[in-house]
């Protein structure tokens, strides 16, 4: 396929799929699967790319799959998307809703999968006549959501050899056809910690003669906050306990919350600074802190280069005026995980359907999307595939216009 056909060749293809792509969607949403139990999604995903000559692989948890399309080894660009659905109710009145209790793709993982599904289908049909320049890997992945799936997907070397890495996600603020990329951190670190305090306890009416362990704890939970704001870290308190009787000082607290960031050298450098912190307020109050610190994943870090091309794509297949500038976002993002190893980029894609008054957030029961946004998707994971095999080290440059951090 000569390079100059590319838009005609994925009208063509998308012509002739368009409907089973958006009942392929519809049957993931009325049957959403939470993290690690993605049997009926492994399933059906594995189907569809077998029929069409592909040999996936899938994952030795038994959820989740990959599957390279080309045979040539240099350049390797790697897709992903994510399978799993949030357990939550499905509140819309849809010939689609969700036929399992509590669990529903309120997060657009089954746009996602749709979307790299067909890309993979039409990269397959590049490859079969010879005209695929490089070699593509399709990363089914599991448990974002839990998460993180992304690390099971780099523990079996689902990562290894690639060169690039390219991602996008359902943001029901841009408008269908929308596309927003931003270069550097677009989604934050999200850590949990726990404090447990302890002292000696002690009658309310004598604490001099004992350490007053809620005041102390609350010192940890007013002073951390303000001293972190200062490091590029936000710490935010979600449950605190402490003591079961009026008149008496407990010998036991404890503080749960999540730590956020947007900046790779301050997430690796949270711990410690965290400890350092607590233990300096629980030394000063006579009582013994003990900090839990949970990873869950690193800020995702888009590279320029990678934007780039991501942009360059937008521009051939979408239009001109398809790529907007994309905010930064507190929420995390497993997708991080691939980016600490390999260059590569995640991109929002518009799911809003234009001029509509609907005000649709992902993560609420009522989520939905313009079904139109698959066929974007497609276009767009295709088109960035191949600009990525034929950009090798290089990239064009940024779009005019569009605003980069």
């Amino acid at each position: 396929m000569a390079e100059r056909d590319l838009e005609g060749e994925l009208d063509a293809f998308l012509a002739g799929h368009q409907a089973e792509f958006v009942d392929f969607r519809r049957d993931l949403h009325a049957h959403p699967e939470i993290g690690y139990h993605e049997h009926r999604t492994t399933r059906r995903v594995k189907l569809r790319l077998e029929a069409a000559g592909l040999r996936p692989t899938i994952l030795p948890k038994g959820t989740g799959l990959i599957v390279d399309i080309g045979s040539r080894t240099d350049p390797v660009i790697a897709l992903r998307a994510d399978l799993d659905a949030l357990p939550i109710s499905d509140e819309k009145n849809v010939a689609y809703r969700s036929t399992v209790a509590n669990a529903c793709h309120a997060c657009g993982h089954d746009v996602h999968t749709t979307i790299l599904l067909g890309t993979g289908l039409f990269l397959a049909r590049m490859a079969a006549a010879k005209a695929l320049p490089g070699r593509v890997r399709l990363i089914f992945q599991p448990a974002e959501e839990v998460p993180c799936g992304a690390l099971d997907v780099l523990a079996v070397g689902g990562i290894a050899s690639v060169d690039r890495i390219f991602a996008l996600h359902c943001d029901p603020r841009l408008d269908v056809g929308k596309i927003g990329t931003r270069v550097g951190a677009i989604t934050a670190a999200c850590d949990k910690i726990t404090v447990r305090v302890t002292g000696p306890g002690g009658h309310t009416a004598r604490p001099h003669l004992t350490a007053d362990l809620v005041y102390a704890l609350g010192k940890i939970i007013t002073e951390l906050p303000a001293a972190l704001s200062r490091s590029s870290l936000s710490l935010v308190w979600g449950r605190v306990n402490a003591g079961a009787a009026a008149n008496a000082i407990p010998d036991d607290g404890f503080a749960e919350g999540t730590v956020r960031c947007l900046d790779d050298d301050a997430w690796h450098a949270a711990p410690d600074l965290l400890k350092a912190l607590i233990e300096s307020v629980a030394s000063a109050y006579g009582v013994v802190a003990d900090l839990s610190y949970v990873r869950n994943v690193p800020p995702t870090v888009n590279e320029a280069i990678s934007t780039a091309m991501v942009e360059a794509a937008a521009d051939r297949v979408l239009g001109t005026d398809a790529v907007v500038p994309a905010p930064q976002s507190l929420g995390g993002e497993d997708f991080a995980w691939y980016l600490e190893s390999i260059p590569g980029a995640l991109v929002r894609l518009g799911t809003r359907k234009p001029g509509s008054g609907d005000d649709f957030d992902i993560h609420q029961p009522t989520f939905d999307v313009d079904e139109r946004a698959i066929g974007v998707g497609i276009r767009l994971m295709a088109a960035t595939a191949l600009t990525a095999i034929r950009g090798g080290a290089s990239a064009p440059e940024p779009l005019p216009g569009v605003a980069h951090a």
